[in-house]
């Protein structure tokens, strides 16, 4: 569907950014070589382009870091050096694989890391990586910044995998939100907006009228954040900040 739109879309090609993963399929992970360079070539029929902007080995904490450094990005490489992709990039919720992976890669292989629910109202962790991060020059997308529904009036769906401490926390700091007449939904986005060092900040919308307020929101973030409601969410939060919970494995990290 997406492809479709693009080849259809009235604006050319180098005036917007492409972005898709490798690694992770319907059957499984495979993180080999040939597959991953088949799956760029896949993509790009379906996206119906020539080449994309940003190809990331994705979820690699699923994986052997090992194959990750020695065939899965040298075959990325490979389509760089052919024009086929312009970045890469990585992707995973443990911040350790980062620095396990770029230390034992050449400086510049690695473009840009994706980090998810490490950088929001719950759950700033990954700032103790951003100054590692941009030693080694790699750009930083943040993802989930509402920490997969935990910071919505409407709350995380069942199968989210935070302990019901943080849940109900979570929910705590939207029902005061909500009782000022505010949205902690706005107030966790311009939150992950405002860190000048976060390049990106990734967040899901399912409808037009989110897509509008989620703009609207970040427009708003010059105007500064409404720090006495921050203040306030943030010490609800507070007991239960940079909490984990498990989301898969952790192999040799």
């Amino acid at each position: 569907m997406l492809g479709k739109c693009l080849k259809a879309l009235p604006v050319p090609r180098e005036q917007y950014v492409l972005s898709t993963k490798v690694g992770r399929y319907g059957a499984g992970f495979d993180f080999s070589a040939d597959r991953v360079t088949a799956s760029v070539d896949e993509s790009m029929k379906r996206l119906n382009v020539d080449y994309i902007d940003i190809i990331q080995c994705h979820d690699i904490e699923f994986a052997s870091l090992d194959q990750i450094i020695a065939e899965t990005i040298p075959a990325l490489q490979k389509l760089k050096e052919a024009g086929k992709v312009r970045f890469i990039g990585i992707t995973g919720l443990p911040l350790k694989i980062y620095q396990y992976v770029l230390d034992r890669v050449p400086p510049g292989t690695v473009d840009v890391i994706l980090s998810y629910c490490h950088y929001g109202l719950n759950d700033n962790s990954l700032l103790n990586s951003l100054p590692y991060l941009k030693s080694k020059g790699v750009g930083v997308i943040s993802a989930s910044p509402l920490s997969m529904g935990l910071l919505t009036p409407q709350g995380p769906p069942e199968w989210h995998p935070a302990p019901q401490e943080l849940k109900d926390a979570c929910a705590a700091a939207a029902a005061h939100c909500q009782s000022k007449g505010k949205d902690i939904t706005k107030l966790a986005l311009q939150y992950s907006l405002s860190n000048p060092d976060i390049a990106t900040v990734l967040v899901g919308m399912c409808s037009v009228e989110q897509v509008r307020s989620n703009v609207q929101a970040a427009l708003e973030v010059s105007n500064g954040l409404d720090s006495e409601l921050l203040d306030e969410v943030e010490s609800i939060l507070q007991p239960v900040k940079n909490i984990s919970w498990p989301m898969g494995r952790d192999e040799n990290n």
